[in-house]
């Protein structure tokens, strides 16, 4: 009997400390982060929370949200940065000479598409494209 009553209590703590804020106890390395892409993992278990405990579901969402916890790593801008990388929009299919127009009125800078490397990336939004280009340009050095 005394077994199961201490079972019970360490099962119950741990469930609840785990639910009050995932994303926190998880990942304590991603505290500061102010923006970025939400981690799935970390919106379900707290989604999970939400609902099967209501309160701790939603101190979970409000105290990853508030330490950044719930937000991948790497995904957001850091303010006054600038890394030298741009995302360039273009609504349609793209052409070469399109592209080369883009950049050209972009750098201020002729450039051979023919000669030059590239790569096709599709992203939702702007943000996303960059964080593209940033791993494709840490991969090619």
């Amino acid at each position: 009997m005394k077994i199961k009553g201490i079972v019970k209590a360490l099962v119950g703590v741990g469930l609840i400390s785990h639910l009050s804020a995932c994303g926190t106890l998880l990942y304590p390395e991603r505290k500061g982060q102010t923006d970025g892409r939400i981690d799935p993992g970390v919106a379900a278990m707290n989604g999970v929370g939400l609902l099967l405990f209501v309160i701790p579901g939603l101190v979970a969402f409000a105290v990853d949200f508030h330490n950044g916890t719930i937000y991948l790593p790497n995904s957001g801008a850091v303010d006054g940065e600038d890394d030298g990388v741009y995302a360039l929009r273009n609504e349609g299919p793209l052409t070469y000479q399109q592209a080369q127009k883009m950049i050209e009125q972009h750098t201020g800078k002729t450039i051979d598409m023919r000669t030059a490397e590239q790569k096709t990336l599709r992203a939702m939004n702007a943000k996303a494209i960059a964080e593209q280009l940033k791993q494709a340009q840490q991969t090619a050095n």
